[in-house]
């Protein structure tokens, strides 16, 4: 059985392994940069309590990288369903931070269940697109798939957690696209959203009008179909200032600011304009480990997780930056690779949407950081403080690594 272990792991995509724990190594070594000088016990430093959460993580990359396909295949739909109960268990329990986001068991941390939705929907909707033969030509058969990652997405929303919920909707239309829906059909998934956020600037959503009814023309559906798609979509963008309306006062300070971070300096901008000032004040070679004044005197908040990029940024430079992005580009088009030349169906859609997940937390933590998207608590891979997120990140690389393997041998 130990043979057919290590056989297994040698046949497995050892490169981004590799790269795994390159990032995590640099990390630990950032973390240590933050950690230096605080005083407290050695569990209060996000360093060491990274330190210890790997190994729980390494730990459950191993299982994840032996389990069986078949078995992941076969008992999905009942995670799936345990998966539910525990994002809903936070709501049962105290607010922390304002939220309803950990599970906690009386430790210095807690366990946050919705970091592990993320992988189990992944997988959920890949047996279910893989099992089901759809008529993929019919708007109809993506219906299903949808309500598959709405569930855990509206429940992770109203904890809340807006980031983690968007990165569970995330994945299913780059898995739609790839089991064989027509773009056209996911053009109609995205189109409200597009309408609504154009409404805001008369000349953009002229534009989008403009697109809409180049898009419907040239997929030619049926007139009434047309008709409805296109004043449905105006009639959404009319709704704007409503739905603008549902959204909470730090959130609509989060979207204005990011226009226009002069608004609110010391209160909503405050993050962006600190974190810029920390990337640009490191140059192209950075001040030096430890060195980095907005790091130590405490002027960039969550520096431990969020906006980690900009500690980084500070103390190492542009070119450390350049690495981290060379780095996980070669991740992410070494995960949609494997999935390109691998056979089987269910595994296939397994890596496209876990590569689309660290996409996603790759592409919003760097752009927040610089200020080109409003601030999200969204974690770097393998790189920012995070028990429960270290532990997901590591199983979906196993869950890579294993399911590109040649599904006939194992």
């Amino acid at each position: 059985m130990i043979q057919l272990f290590l056989q297994k792991f040698k046949e497995s995509t050892l490169s981004i392994l590799a790269i795994t724990l390159i990032l995590t190594g640099v990390g630990l070594i950032t973390l240590k940069s933050i950690s230096t000088g605080h005083e407290g016990n050695y569990f209060q430093q996000s360093f060491y309590k990274q330190l210890f959460f790997l190994l729980p993580a390494l730990f459950a990359y191993l299982i994840a990288f032996f389990v069986p396909r078949h078995t992941i295949h076969r008992y999905i739909y009942g995670l799936y369903g345990f998966m539910i109960l525990l994002i809903l268990i936070p709501f049962l329990g105290q607010e922390i931070a304002s939220t309803y986001r950990w599970i906690k068991f009386g430790l210095p941390f807690g366990f946050q269940p919705s970091e592990f939705a993320k992988w189990i929907v992944v997988i959920a909707l890949a047996r279910y697109l893989s099992d089901h033969n759809l008529e993929m030509n019919h708007f109809s058969a993506s219906i299903a798939p949808i309500i598959i990652v709405l569930i855990p997405a509206s429940i992770v929303l109203n904890q809340p957690d807006l980031g983690t919920a968007i990165i569970i909707l995330v994945p299913v239309l780059p898995m739609l696209y790839w089991i064989g829906a027509r773009p056209f059909h996911l053009f109609l998934m995205v189109a409200p959203l597009v309408s609504i956020l154009t409404a805001f600037h008369w000349l953009s959503f002229s534009m989008w009008a403009s697109i809409m009814v180049y898009v419907i023309l040239k997929a030619k559906p049926n007139l009434v179909f047309s008709i409805s798609t296109f004043f449905g979509n105006l009639f959404l963008g009319l709704l704007s200032p409503v739905l603008w309306g549902l959204l909470k006062e730090y959130q609509k300070k989060r979207i204005l600011t990011l226009f226009n971070p002069e608004i609110d300096p010391l209160g909503a901008a405050y993050q962006i304009i600190q974190s810029k000032t920390a990337v640009g004040a490191g140059g192209l070679f950075g001040k030096g480990w430890g060195q980095g004044t907005q790091t130590h005197l405490k002027f960039l908040p969550v520096q431990e997780s969020d906006f980690i990029i900009s500690v980084i940024g500070e103390e190492f430079g542009f070119i450390a930056i350049l690495i981290l992005i060379t780095l996980f580009s070669l991740f992410i088009l070494r995960t949609m690779r494997l999935a390109y030349n691998v056979d089987d169906r269910f595994s296939s859609l397994v890596l496209v949407g876990l590569g689309t997940i660290f996409t996603a937390h790759v592409f919003v933590n760097f752009a927040m950081s610089v200020g080109m998207i409003p601030v999200k608590g969204l974690p770097l891979p393998f790189v920012s403080y995070g028990g429960s997120f270290l532990l997901s990140s590591y199983i979906m690389l196993a869950l890579i690594m294993n399911l590109s393997i040649d599904p006939k041998k194992y």
